[in-house]
């Protein structure tokens, strides 16, 4: 059965690599006066694009964002596209204070989040950069930083609820077709004698695959409160995140598989805003703003309850 779904996962990347051409796009987002949004990663590729549909669109962002400098340069050039201006608030993903910090930041002006898209991520970084508190890396920012700072935010996402236009609140975890390629190595999370040995392609595919994970876990878990939760592979595309790759394969992959960021944000941008994404709560969805299916192990519930169950007992206290 393992190498079935490892066969499927290398046909089923492929097959979105060449996905056809989107239906969706950004005119179809309805308006989002009163909404309240934060986007994490908001202020480079797909995030950024995410961002300025939105501010398009009438929505109040937060674009959350380690680097003030950087953070006020996209906010300042989003501005100047839209003529509607974003809000930076500091967050640092691999940093348990200042993911609390921008949890309580956010908290003390807004008594409503109506989406929260939990965009951010890094891809491949060498094997010795690991987190503070000793978690690897990519599984500190990919997973573990992001489920915090949605556990904090959840007050505010299920009181947007009452004002939205739907009556729902979403958070949108944004995956990759790294999600078909490996499932968890819960020896792997921190760092340790398991976590050397595996490659840093499948410390990063395992925190995509965790993504779909929570995302269902959230749904079973808050559906009955109005959160809808998804995620989503947003395409191969040309961002920063390839950025610790060697120049000539991201200049091969340029060449022929890579896509412009704005194409990247139609899928969650779908799913933050389309009337229609509330029939796919717990659900996967594809390039572009299409309808999918995740390896099939991420549809256990046992795999998903230990996850979580973990999740909950690294983040308590911080």
């Amino acid at each position: 059965m393992g190498l079935y779904n490892d066969l499927w996962g290398l046909w089923r990347g492929a097959a979105d690599m060449f996905a056809p051409k989107p239906k969706f796009s950004g005119e179809h987002i309805p308006d989002l006066s009163g909404q309240v949004m934060i986007v994490t990663g908001g202020n480079v590729g797909i995030g950024k694009e995410t961002v300025r549909a939105l501010l398009q669109r009438n929505a109040k962002v937060y674009l959350a964002a380690r680097n003030k400098e950087k953070a006020e340069a996209a906010i300042e050039d989003l501005k100047k596209q839209t003529g509607k201006e974003a809000i930076w608030l500091e967050l640092d993903l691999v940093s348990f204070p200042s993911i609390r910090k921008a949890a309580e930041e956010f908290m003390s002006k807004e008594s409503e989040l109506h989406v929260l898209f939990n965009n951010a991520g890094v891809m491949f970084p060498p094997l010795e950069q690991v987190s503070p508190d000793g978690y690897d890396l990519q599984f500190m920012t990919n997973v573990i930083g992001p489920f915090l700072f949605t556990k904090l935010l959840m007050p505010t996402l299920l009181a947007g609820k009452e004002t939205h236009p739907d009556h729902h609140s979403r958070v949108i975890m944004t995956s990759s077709s790294g999600a078909y390629l490996y499932t968890l190595n819960f020896d792997t999370f921190k760092d340790g004698p398991a976590r050397r040995k595996m490659s840093t392609e499948n410390l990063y595919f395992q925190t995509k695959f965790a993504n779909m994970v929570i995302a269902r876990q959230y749904a079973k878990r808050f559906a009955d409160q109005g959160l809808i939760s998804i995620a989503l592979n947003p395409g191969n595309i040309d961002t920063d995140l390839q950025r610790y790759l060697p120049s000539y394969q991201r200049s091969f992959m340029k060449r022929l598989i890579l896509h412009p960021p704005e194409r990247g944000a139609l899928t969650q941008l779908f799913a933050g805003t389309m009337p229609e994404a509330l029939n796919h709560n717990g659900g996967f969805m594809i390039p572009w703003a299409r309808v999918g299916k995740c390896r099939p192990e991420a549809y256990d519930d046992a795999l998903g309850e230990r996850l979580y169950v973990w999740l909950e007992e690294q983040v308590k206290d911080k």
